[in-house]
């Protein structure tokens, strides 16, 4: 079984909106949520859809799936106070009713541009490995930096790689992993990647399209509409 977990719980402080959080801001007359779900409850290989969402919006968001016609979120759930608690919270519902080899896809409810060949890429990727996870070439140096904000240590950019979603594991191990985490009080992962790491997985990656951008920023907001009018030129002259 193939079951998307979108999470779709933070409030978008970075956004600097007031009226609501940044996953229910509207691009071409639909919520960025719903742009991305329909790239999950369109794909042929996804059997079902678990969406955690702030509580308080959760009857909004229902409303939205019905609007749109989203056929496969079979749970929504409430987000908690961290991504890390948020996909937890996912991961309890579906370990519930799903199968401990079924393939979990966890993406970030703002991360739109995804499409059908990057899901089923990272649906292989588990079948042949065990894991995958979406990746995109660094395209200038990283540096780490101290306290002091002096430079500490350089890493060229054709060995590096910026992390990004789909984040894609058997249902089994990602939820051994989180048990271990809450046993050990750590709550402070970054994203499923890390503490799949932490706990001595290695991980495998695909390469995705740089435009896999996720929208924390009004810049980014603005991005996601340019690239959506890009497309649609493209197709209007047939390119």
């Amino acid at each position: 079984m193939n079951v998307a977990l979108i999470f779709a719980g933070g409030t978008g402080s970075r956004m600097n909106t007031q009226t609501k959080p940044k996953q229910f801001l509207e691009v071409d007359g639909r919520a960025i949520i719903i742009h991305t779900l329909e790239h999950f409850d369109n794909h042929p290989a996804i059997d079902a859809i678990a969406l955690v969402c702030l509580a308080p919006w959760i009857p909004h968001m229902k409303k939205l799936l019905a609007q749109h016609h989203i056929q496969k979120v079979k749970w929504v759930v409430p987000g908690g106070s961290t991504g890390q608690s948020s996909i937890y919270n996912g991961l309890q519902a579906i370990h519930s009713e799903c199968p401990e080899d079924s393939i979990v896809l966890i993406h970030d409810g703002v991360r739109p541009l995804i499409d059908e060949a990057l899901i089923s890429a990272n649906l292989q990727m588990v079948v042949q490995k065990g894991n995958s996870i979406t990746t995109t070439p660094a395209i200038e140096t990283i540096v780490q930096t101290g306290e002091s904000g002096n430079v500490t240590a350089t890493y060229p950019r054709q060995e590096c790689s910026l992390a990004r979603a789909p984040q894609c594991f058997r249902l089994s191990e990602i939820w051994d992993c989180h048990q271990k985490a809450i046993a050990e009080n750590r709550l402070d992962f970054i994203d499923s990647a890390s503490i799949m790491m932490h706990y001595g997985h290695t991980l495998y990656t695909i390469s995705g399209p740089a435009e896999n951008i996720k929208i924390t920023t009004p810049l980014d907001y603005f991005t996601f509409k340019s690239i959506l009018d890009m497309r649609r030129s493209q197709q209007a002259f047939g390119i």
